[in-house]
C-alpha cells in the first residue's frame, strides 16, 4: 500500500530556534524543558535538531535541563504497563541492573530528553528513578547532590532550579508532564510510600518517599494558565508554553490541598 506523505510543517534547527526566541526563550537563562517530538511536525534531523535549536536559543551561557527519569528501575509488583507474572518478581528484583547515570536510559519522557542525556558534556543527577540531565555552565550545580531518598523535593534539582530562577518550557507537552508541580507535593501534607529499587551496591532496597502523582495536573495547569502569566506560542505544529518554575510551584502549593485532597491516602490511627 502507498504510504501517506509526512504531516507538516517542515521544522528545521533554524526555524525552531527562531520560534523559540520569538516565544521568549532568552540567551543565558536556565530552561527546564518538557517536550514531545511528534507534536512538532516533520523535524529535519529529529531530536538532534530540536536540542540544537534549544541550545542555539539559550546561547553558550544558558543551561538546558530535562527530566531523565528511569521509572522501570522499580518494584515489578507495581508494574502495570504491562504487568509481569508474580512468579517473576523475586528474580527480577535479584537481577535488575543498578542505576548508572551514564548507561541507564530514560523511560517515558520522550526521545528529546534521551538525546540530551547522551549529548557530549551532559551531566545527570544521581537519583535512580527521577534524575535530571543538563547541558550548560550551571549543569553541575543543578544536577549535583540529588538525594537518593528525595525524588522531586527539596534535595532534588527541582528545588535548585526554582532557587536559580529557571523557567519551564512545555514544548508540545501538556501540564501533566510538568515535574515542577511535584515539588509542591513535598511542601503540603502528602502520604509516604515504600519505594523498591535496585540498590547501588547490588541487591534490592526499599526507601520511604513522599507519594507523588500527576493526577489532575492537567486541571491544575488550566487554572494556573488562567490566573498567572504564561507565554504561549507555536514551535512547528506544537503549542509551546513558557513560565517561571517558581510561579508554578507556588500556585500548586495553594491549589493542590483544595482541589486534590489526599487525606484518604494517609494511614488512620487505630482506635
Amino acid at each position: 500500500m502507498p504510504t501517506s506523505p509526512p504531516r507538516g510543517p517542515l521544522v528545521t534547527r533554524d526555524s525552531a530556534g527562531a520560534q523559540l526566541r520569538a516565544l521568549g526563550v532568552e540567551s543565558g537563562e536556565i530552561l527546564l524543558a518538557h517536550s514531545s517530538l511528534s507534536a512538532l511536525g516533520w523535524v529535519n534531523g529529529g531530536a538532534v535538531a530540536v536540542v540544537q535549536a534549544l541550545l542555539d536559543a539559550l546561547g553558550p551561557d544558558g543551561t538546558l535541563v530535562v527530566p531523565a527519569q528511569s521509572g522501570d528501575l522499580s518494584d515489578p509488583a507495581v508494574w502495570g504497563n504491562p504487568p509481569v507474572p508474580e512468579e517473576w518478581w523475586d528474580r527480577i528484583r535479584a537481577t535488575m541492573p543498578a542505576y548508572d547515570p551514564l548507561l541507564t536510559p530514560t523511560r517515558g519522557v520522550g526521545v528529546i530528553p534521551e538525546t540530551v542525556r547522551t549529548w557530549p558534556g551532559a551531566l545527570r543527577s544521581a537519583h535512580p528513578q527521577t534524575s535530571f540531565a543538563a547541558l550548560g555552565p550551571r549543569a553541575a550545580e543543578i544536577t549535583g547532590g540529588h538525594a537518593l531518598d528525595c525524588r522531586l523535593g527539596e534535595r532534588s534539582p527541582l528545588a535548585r532550579l526554582e532557587k536559580l530562577g529557571a523557567r519551564v518550557l512545555l514544548l508540545g507537552a501538556g501540564y501533566d508532564a510538568c515535574t515542577g508541580f511535584h515539588l509542591a507535593e513535598y511542601r503540603i501534607p502528602s502520604p509516604h510510600v515504600q519505594v523498591g529499587r535496585p540498590a547501588p551496591g547490588g541487591g534490592w532496597e526499599r526507601v520511604t518517599e513522599v507519594s507523588i502523582t500527576s493526577d489532575r495536573f492537567d486541571e491544575l495547569g488550566h487554572d494556573f494558565e488562567r490566573d498567572r502569566p504564561v507565554v504561549r506560542g507555536e514551535v512547528g505544529a506544537a503549542t509551546a508554553r513558557l513560565f517561571p518554575l517558581a510561579d508554578a510551584v507556588a500556585y500548586a502549593e495553594r491549589w493542590l490541598p483544595v482541589h486534590r485532597p489526599r487525606e484518604d491516602e494517609f494511614p488512620h490511627p487505630r482506635a
